[in-house]
């Protein structure tokens, strides 16, 4: 009897080691990933080193693309801000979303903080994972509605909000408070205007004539702080970290530390602050620095995540809400930095390079390392997408514009995307539609109301796989592709009175 005991006992035994390894384990499968979206705010898509940029170091990200998935033909919501973040928590394209472009807040004279709020329960991404059981956070620049608002991120799923809730006020980034969830934080910083130029008498050589436009607390540092406390308060659930940094927008400003890695790099003429924005003195390496500092900020964010042993549990992405600034704005040089990556357009515009961004996915053991896509992707097809990912695609609301890619990380075959819409009503109010390698785009449908000389610009047409800088009109050799591409455009556009386009809205007489 004695040995068949011993071999009971070393059973038990092995059970008790084995058992809670085997349920630890299938806890962590069970678990839904956590995801991270880091979403750059103006960063061009040849701003980082994975993406071409040669003169700008970002290990971090240019990690996470090795380790990763590139989408070289990735579009933002829109060619500004606050509508392309609209377009990404929402799954619906600029031609049906709600907000459509910018508009409100200190930066349109109003002295009000916030833009214009979506309405109640207007954000389907956030909304819908809080329903999956996500715990979810926003650091970083808001743009959706005010404190207190409808648009308010507490009101629209998120538990935690750290940052600017204000896009005019997330110009300076050493502004005089941030907003601590509903709560206005004050900061250790002098209040100064973030559109000044240098007054005479300054000599622009001198660092010293410089010093009046910073302050103790730089705002990513403190935002970037905030984001890793939320990844550490939410270790034991599934989280959504939404980091929407403020990081390339104007103004150039960066601590010292940072600048200092780039003393001496580039050719410098100082800028004065004559086109917009505050004065640097060397502007590129401002620049440089300001995204090579975010970029460490991440891989703090990504180094923390490993530590916690929830690296394969979480999704990454990375992104930018626009093109870059158009050139010498502010004391940008997109040209010298190639920020661009030779596309035409910038900011505000339709062409390639105001609203194709850099795209990197990564998902360890789930999306294949080192990979590229060049299908065709935008904002809106990120909420089914990630509904997808976690398991929950039979949630996904209905009637979207957004198209998940979830099969294309994944490795599998999936079939192209019809077409991909946008629209907008400043900038002179634009249209365009992609579909395969054929791009349609219409200007001037919005022009100012006194140019009443002003016609609507005809449809310009460009074959991207032959010509993807744009530099040739093909819409007269195409008039069966122009036909089609008209009908697109009319069809995708739904008016909006908050934010009409003369030239599609006003019935003809």
């Amino acid at each position: 009897m004695q040995p068949r005991i011993n071999c009971v006992l070393v059973l038990f035994a092995l059970i008790g080691v084995f058992f809670p390894a085997v349920v630890a384990l299938h806890a962590a499968e069970a678990r839904k990933p956590n995801i991270v979206f880091i979403l750059c705010d103006d960063l061009g898509y040849g701003d980082v080193g994975c993406f071409g940029q040669t003169k700008i170091r970002t290990p971090n990200i240019d990690r996470l693309a090795a380790e990763g998935m590139r989408f070289t033909q990735h579009y933002s919501g829109h060619n500004v801000c606050a509508p392309s973040r609209c377009v990404l928590m929402t799954g619906m394209h600029p031609g049906h979303g709600y907000i459509r472009d910018n508009r409100g807040g200190v930066s349109s004279g109003s002295g009000q903080e916030g833009q214009e709020p979506v309405p109640p329960n207007w954000l389907s991404l956030p909304l819908t994972l809080k329903r999956q059981g996500y715990t979810l956070g926003a650091f970083g620049k808001w743009g959706l509605g005010p404190v207190g608002s409808s648009g308010d991120p507490l009101k629209q799923g998120f538990d935690r909000f750290f940052g600017y809730n204000c896009q005019g006020v997330a110009h300076n980034f050493y502004p005089t408070h941030l907003w601590d969830n509903d709560q206005k934080l004050e900061l250790n910083n002098p209040k100064f205007a973030s559109k000044q130029k240098l007054p005479p008498g300054k000599d622009p050589q001198d660092p010293a004539s410089y010093v009046s436009y910073s302050g103790k607390d730089y705002s990513p540092d403190l935002i970037a702080s905030q984001a890793l406390k939320f990844v550490r308060d939410s270790k034991d659930r599934p989280f959504f970290l939404y980091f929407p940094t403020t990081v390339p927008h104007l103004a150039l400003q960066v601590p010292e530390d940072s600048l200092a890695e780039y003393a001496g790099k580039f050719p410098e003429e100082p800028y004065v602050g004559d086109n917009g924005y505050l004065p640097h003195r060397t502007p590129r390496a401002a620049y440089a620095a300001m995204i090579t500092r975010m970029d460490r900020e991440i891989g703090r964010i990504v180094e923390l995540i490993r530590e916690l042993g929830l690296d394969e549990q979480t999704i990454y992405i990375f992104t930018s809400d626009n093109g870059p600034l158009y050139d010498k704005h502010g004391g940008t040089d997109a040209e010298f930095f190639n920020s661009a990556g030779g596309l035409r357009g910038r900011k505000g515009s339709y062409y390639e390079g105001g609203f194709r961004v850099p795209c990197i996915v990564r998902w360890k053991r789930r999306i294949a390392a080192g990979t590229t896509s060049d299908r065709v992707t935008g904002f809106e097809d990120w909420l089914p997408t990630l509904l997808e990912l976690i398991g929950s695609a039979t949630v996904t609301p209905p009637s979207l514009d957004g198209i998940s890619f979830a099969p294309t990380l994944l490795g599998q075959r999936q079939d192209p995307r019809p077409f991909l819409y946008r629209e907008s009503p400043s900038y002179g109010g634009q249209q365009t539609i992609r579909f395969g390698d054929w791009k349609a785009i219409r200007t001037n449908l919005n022009p100012a109301p006194k140019a009443n000389n002003q016609q609507p610009g005809s449809i310009e047409l460009y074959n991207l796989a032959q010509d993807p800088a744009e530099s040739k009109n093909v819409a007269g050799e195409h008039p069966e592709i122009v036909a089609r591409a008209a009908g697109l455009l009319r069809e995708q556009h739904r008016t909006s009175t908050h934010f009409p386009i003369r030239a599609l809205d006003t019935p003809s007489k």
